[in-house]
Order: C-alpha cells, then sequence, then structure tokens
C-alpha cells in the first residue's frame, strides 16, 4: 500500500501535482500576450521545463506568453528549484509530525545522506541564501539595466528579478528573447549570473559544509571534496574546450577581443551544468565543442541543489571505481577514503538508468521527425539534465517527441533512483542469496 506519508514516493506526485496547476494556469486566456488560450500541449510543456528548472521552450518566453505568463512561469521554476523534497521534509516539520528514521534516511537517497535530524538547518539555510542571492543579484543586474541599456525603473527590475530568480535555480528561463546574447561584453551581468549558476550547483549540503568549516580543506565531508574538486575541474574543461574549439569560429568567439572570449567561455563552461542561459549562439558551435557539451550536460551539477545530471559525484566515484579496478586495488575511493558497496551500487545505477532513458528517447524522437540525430541527442540530453539548452530545434519537433521531452524533463528533475524507488511500492529485501558465479566480462 502506498504510504503518501513517506516522501521518496511524495515527490514525484507533488511534481506531477504543480506541473498540472502550472498547465491550467497558463491555459488562461490572460496568461498569454494576445489573450488567446495557450494549446494544451504548450502550456504543458512549459509547466513541466519550468517546475523541472530545465528552461526549453516551444515559444518566445517574453514574445508569447504576458506579464501574468512569465510571472507564473518563474513561480513554478522558483517551486522547482527549492526543491519538492525539500518541501515535502518542511510539511512534515510544520505538521509537528516529523518524519521517522526510515523515512528520514530515505529522503537522504538524493540528498547525500545528510546527518538524521538536519532538515530544520538545512530548511533555514535554503531559505536565507535563497532570499540573499536572488535579492542582491536581483539588485545588481536591475541597476546595470536601469543606469547601462536605459530602462525604466520597473522593467529594470523585472528583468533583474526575473534573471536573478532563473539563475539561482538554474532555470534557464529568460525574459529577453535572445537570452543574454545582448550582453556578451558586459561581465556585469553575466558575472552574477555565473556566480549564482555555480552556488547553487554545489548543492545545499555543500553549502551547509562550508558553512560550518570555511575553507578548512581537511574539516570537509568526502561529498564537499568530491563535488568542489569535481566542480572545479569541470569548469576549467569546460573553458578550455570552448576556447580551444570555438577561438576562431566567425559565428560564436571569433569576432571578438581576447577578454570578451575568456568571459563568453567561461560563461558557457558554467551553463551546460545545468544552467542553460546562453550568450553564445549554440547552433552555430562546432560538431566537436557540441561533444563536449554531452558530456557536461549529462554529469551536472551537485547533489541537493538545483542542478540536475547525475551529478558531480556520482561521475567521480564512478571515475575511483574504474581507476582502482586499473590499478588492482582492493577499494574504490578518494581523498583517502574508501566507498562502500551500496553507494558504488547506487552510481552504477544512476548512470546505466539515466543513459538508457536518454538514448531511448533520442531513438525515439528520431523516429517520429527527420532533424539531425547530433541536435536530437543534445535536446535529450538536455532534457534529462534539466538543463535547458538548445541548438534551436525544440519548436520544430512534433508533438510526440514533445511529450517525450516532457517525460525525460520530469525523470530528470525528480531523479531517476527516486522514480524506481516510488515504483517499487512492494519491494522488500529478500530472506536468503542465491550461490556466487561470475560469468566471463570483458
Amino acid at each position: 500500500m502506498l504510504r503518501l506519508r513517506d516522501p521518496i514516493r511524495l515527490i514525484p506526485l507533488l511534481f506531477l501535482g504543480f506541473i498540472a496547476v502550472g498547465t491550467a494556469v497558463l491555459s488562461l486566456p490572460f496568461a498569454t500576450a494576445d489573450g488567446s488560450r495557450a494549446p494544451l500541449l504548450t502550456a504543458l510543456f512549459t509547466a513541466t521545463s519550468a517546475i523541472s528548472v530545465t528552461g526549453l521552450i516551444v515559444e518566445d518566453t517574453p514574445v508569447y506568453w504576458s506579464i501574468f505568463g512569465q510571472t507564473v512561469v518563474m513561480i513554478l521554476f522558483q517551486i522547482g528549484g527549492f526543491g519538492i523534497m525539500t518541501a515535502a521534509t518542511l510539511f512534515g516539520l510544520i505538521a509537528g509530525r516529523g518524519f521517522g528514521l526510515r523515512d528520514r534516511m530515505a529522503t537522504q537517497v538524493e540528498r547525500n545522506r545528510l546527518e538524521t535530524g538536519d532538515a530544520a538547518s538545512v530548511l533555514k539555510l535554503v531559505f536565507k541564501i535563497t532570499v540573499f542571492v536572488e535579492l542582491v543579484v536581483a539588485l545588481i543586474l536591475a541597476t546595470r539595466f536601469a543606469t547601462t541599456y536605459g530602462m525604466g525603473l520597473p522593467e529594470a527590475a523585472w528583468h533583474g528579478l526575473f534573471h536573478s530568480v532563473s539563475a539561482f535555480n538554474n532555470a534557464g528561463f529568460s525574459s529577453f528573447s535572445d537570452s543574454v546574447m545582448g550582453f556578451q561584453t558586459d561581465a556585469i551581468v553575466l558575472g552574477p549570473i555565473m556566480i549564482s549558476v555555480i552556488l547553487t550547483a554545489l548543492g545545499f549540503p555543500v553549502m551547509q559544509d562550508l558553512r560550518r568549516h570555511k575553507l578548512h580543506w581537511r574539516q570537509w565531508s568526502l561529498h564537499t571534496k568530491i563535488t568542489v574538486a569535481g566542480t572545479l575541474a569541470l569548469l576549467l574543461f569546460g573553458l578550455v574546450a570552448t576556447l580551444a574549439m570555438e577561438w576562431s569560429n566567425p559565428d560564436t568567439l571569433g569576432p571578438m577581443g581576447v577578454g570578451a572570449k575568456l568571459l563568453n567561455a567561461a560563461f558557457h563552461s558554467v551553463m551546460p551544468r545545468t544552467a542553460g542561459f546562453n550568450s553564445l549562439d549554440m547552433g552555430s558551435f562546432h560538431d566537436e565543442t557540441i561533444m563536449a557539451n554531452y558530456f557536461l550536460m549529462f554529469v551536472g551539477g551537485g547533489s541537493a541543489g538545483t542542478a540536475g545530471g547525475i551529478k558531480v559525484t556520482t561521475f567521480f566515484v564512478l571515475f575511483a571505481i574504474v581507476l582502482s579496478e586499473i590499478l588492482g586495488r582492493r577499494d574504490a575511493g578518494l581523498f583517502q577514503r574508501r566507498f562502500g558497496r551500496a553507494i558504488e551500487r547506487q552510481a552504477l545505477s544512476v548512470t546505466v538508468l539515466a543513459a538508457s532513458l536518454v538514448f531511448a528517447a533520442t531513438i525515439y524522437i528520431a523516429s517520429v521527425s527527420s532533424l539531425p540525430l547530433d541536435d536530437i541527442l543534445f535536446e535529450c540530453i538536455s532534457a534529462f539534465s534539466t538543463v535547458g539548452l538548445s541548438t534551436g530545434i525544440t519548436a520544430k519537433l512534433p508533438p510526440d517527441a514533445l511529450v517525450a521531452l516532457c517525460l525525460l524533463m520530469f525523470v530528470g528533475r525528480v531523479g531517476t533512483i527516486t522514480v524506481a524507488t516510488a515504483l517499487a511500492l512492494g519491494g522488500r529485501e529478500r530472506p536468503y542469496r542465491y550461490p556466487e558465479e561470475n560469468p566471463i566480462v570483458g
């Protein structure tokens, strides 16, 4: 019997509920700029993309949706970014009942083993960081828009707030038709967005650890060490790859000066980590740059934050396992700590499930459309990893393909392990084990 009180099973239902409400509201006539009702699939796709903090769109956000509709989209990705799992814990605390030990441990599947009983402090940290970062970034952006780009105060405040909330939640939605391509040489606009994205992509457990132990590396948890070191490595890889492959591309970095090239390459190295803003034309990237983005998007950001993908820790756990096999070591681990078998199996399960879903969706969409396969694969990884970057094919996809992307965004945000656990309603530990026998591998 399904126990709605169990947050690991409540999460998918809450996400579906918010998507349904968002779809209904976006279907109202005054949600669109021209006062007509948005088609059901358009409203559904937009609501799913917003609540999953993805950023893929089938209609130009500032042109198609009214201010009311854009506000609804912003509220949806604020809810999605805050996290339904966090909300489920909050509901239990407000009700004064709390979750039992088993329930609390269940919520830690994607919250990366937070200490039992730590929910209240995490919630306080989430609220404080959310309010502080969003207000500060909104203020910086609004001031810049008003003083440099000739916008009136209300307009500048709106664009500043929208981009601040979108950046903090790694949503990638923009109130400008060309995302942030109009600010390619403006570090005061791109910089705060980058910092906000990086901060929240680390995940709240890392933020809490950094708050407690500051820069004292030895006191950091293994999760924090892997996430911070892995994030820096991936950002450096993205920066170097973008510079090397796009330096002379006349449609991207080619016409820019050295400073602008560094700024935009740095900005782009951050965005595939599930943020979705673009200061460069994605459709003009070289094929090798697109392939590098496959990898960055699939890995994603840190656990228990607003980022998607299989997560940084998952990738580096698998990397450590492969390295230990190559070196003939008995145990896999990093930073003088070994991993438990359960974590290794979880990392492998997440990666295989994610790759299988992306592969299946790519094959299906390729079968119902005539678009290039590399663009379809990019779109599917972007949807599953809740990135929101696109080579420009989203609006060209047939209805069946858009529904497939909706499913990818939903599963990508809820989490493959969460979905699998929610479906395994009657799963129990077997009271016996079969005899061991090993097949030939490789």
